[in-house]
């Protein structure tokens, strides 16, 4: 068994290296199950791939699903979004989070378990990858300051509801501002007093050349900026009064950004198909 496995080499590995708890890196992907396959997918994501095709993976050491139920779905702006074509689209979400500095080790272990996976025939083929980026941290704001869950706890603190709020900029220096801009004043004045108890900012990153082929290149490496909003209650309780303009978000001033999704989802119930039957 130890040379089939190399349990060896194992030692050795965890000897080198950054191996910290910061979520210096994550994996966000909204996917849309085909018409006629939601149980199936959901029972495969899961049952199998949440833990074959993430969780056991090396330097992957937190995950959240969560859904966008059609009542959720209709809350989402804009209309005509360079995401999500329609705005809809996507109602389930996947949030993981990857060790600060072990994005290139994770990376050669995700390429190789799925295609392992493939081989095998353990990959549902009936859904679509709506937004599907491996992403680097670049800032966490907090409500309460030094009070509270930290980002690194985010997806296993039981939060309510997220939302996924995805901003374009015209270049890589319009997306520093803006950057700055949220992270000391827009977003601090938007939480106080919210629902939202942090908001981690990302940066999409390249997938790499050898990537599934049903996954599109990343698009915005260099302008875009990818939000997560946790929430202490559940979006359709606090919409209107707390959230219902994050489309402005960044809009204006010297360093103007264009949101191009915002969308609200619910934590799904572990083993279960609760809300399965509310996507459409």
């Amino acid at each position: 068994m130890s040379e089939e496995t190399r349990s060896e080499t194992y030692a050795e590995l965890a000897s080198f290296g950054p191996y910290g708890v910061r979520p210096g890196h994550a994996l966000i992907t909204m996917v849309e199950p085909h018409p006629g396959h939601e149980y199936a997918y959901n029972r495969w994501y899961e049952d199998d791939h949440y833990y074959a095709g993430a969780m056991a993976m090396p330097w992957m050491y937190a995950g959240r699903r969560w859904v966008a139920t059609r009542e959720l779905q209709e809350l989402r702006v804009p209309e005509k979004s360079a995401v999500a074509r329609p705005v809809t689209a996507g109602c389930y979400l996947s949030t993981y989070w990857i060790t600060e500095g072990r994005y290139d080790d994770h990376m050669k272990w995700t390429v190789g378990i799925n295609k392992r996976l493939n081989r095998d025939a353990r990959v549902h083929q009936e859904r679509t990858h709506v937004f599907t980026a491996f992403q680097d941290h670049e800032a966490t704001v907090y409500r309460d300051g030094a009070a509270g869950p930290r980002d690194f706890h985010a997806l296993d603190h039981p939060y309510a509801g997220l939302i996924l709020q995805v901003v374009d900029t015209e270049g890589p220096e319009e997306r520093a501002a803006l950057l700055e801009r949220l992270r000391t004043r827009e977003l601090p004045r938007r939480l106080a007093g919210s629902p939202a108890a942090m908001v981690t900012i990302f940066r999409p990153t390249p997938l790499p050349g050898d990537r599934m082929t049903y996954v599109k290149q990343v698009e915005g490496v260099d302008t875009r900026l990818t939000l997560l909003w946790f929430l202490e209650q559940d979006p359709r309780e606090c919409w209107t009064e707390h959230f219902g303009d994050l489309e402005s978000l960044g809009a204006g001033g010297d360093a103007a950004g264009r949101v191009e999704l915002v969308a609200p989802f619910i934590p799904t119930v572990p083993g279960t198909d609760l809300y399965v039957d509310r996507l459409r």
